[in-house]
């Protein structure tokens, strides 16, 4: 027991610089990392995944990451072609391409992705009416990619893609709006309902002109008629008068002319 105990604080004693040593000569570099090797502040290579050596006090190993990266533009005011204000957030997918260039061209990547981009924005936006802007995201969104990337591709970025989250509006412009909604909305319904009133219409002027060349067809409309009024449990009553009985209360106004002429 004794032997044991003596033994473990030894070992402990010898693990103890083992592992400083190893983190001093070492790294370790992921799958979805590269390793920057600079030698007295000098570049001496790039470092695929593993583990990797370097010489302490005068290799130094920066890691550069190489998956899908975000940036988030806030929401910020932008004016349209047609001088109105508008609040616009979007988000901004990266990947670096090139760690070389991400490394060494630019100080700090990612404000500058987001300079970039927030000013491709306001630019893009400022080119395009109030009804473009609403109506066609998806083109203005492709339109700022196409300008952030260009100039990212000299950093060594490629960018993925730029999403337009969200557009709003000041409540002034969006009353207009709903105004403007509404009277196209009524405007629709008067112009549906005429157009049904001149169909109707026609529809009653060719059964009119049915029914007058067919002698028969009034008395069996009014039958008809008849039927159905006499359908409904309710107290009504039904004085039936035969179309000949009105006829002949009608005065002609020939026959009401001769008669003033012997009077």
């Amino acid at each position: 027991m004794a032997t044991e105990l003596t033994c473990c604080p030894s070992i402990i004693f010898l693990a103890i610089p083992a592992i400083i040593i190893f983190m001093a000569f070492f790294r370790v570099v992921y799958d979805y990392q590269k390793g920057i090797v600079l030698t007295l502040g000098k570049y001496t290579g790039t470092r695929n995944a593993g583990l990797q050596f370097i010489i302490p006090l005068i290799q130094e190993m920066k890691i550069v990451d190489l998956r899908l990266q975000t940036v988030d533009i806030p929401k910020q005011e932008v004016l349209s072609k047609d001088n109105v204000s508008a609040f616009i957030n979007a988000v901004v997918y990266y990947k670096i391409i090139n760690p070389e260039s991400a490394m060494f061209d630019v100080q700090n990547l990612e404000m500058a992705v987001y300079q970039h981009s927030q000013t491709a924005i306001r630019d893009v936006v400022g080119s395009r009416t109030l009804d473009q802007l609403l109506t066609d995201r998806k083109s203005i969104a492709q339109s700022v990619s196409e300008i952030v990337d260009k100039e990212a591709k000299e950093w060594g970025v490629d960018i993925a893609g730029i999403k337009i989250q969200d557009i709003g509006l000041p409540d002034t412009m969006k009353r207009a709006m709903a105004r403007q909604a509404q009277a196209e909305r009524e405007k629709r319904a008067a112009i549906i309902v005429s157009e049904g009133e001149k169909e109707a219409s026609a529809t009653l002027a060719e059964a009119a002109k049915i029914i007058s060349e067919s002698p028969g067809a009034l008395h069996l409309r009014t039958l008809h008629m008849i039927s159905n009024i006499s359908a409904d449990k309710t107290n009504i009553m039904n004085f039936v008068i035969p179309v000949e009985g009105i006829e002949s209360l009608s005065v002609d106004p020939e026959t009401k002319t001769e008669e003033k002429k012997k009077r």
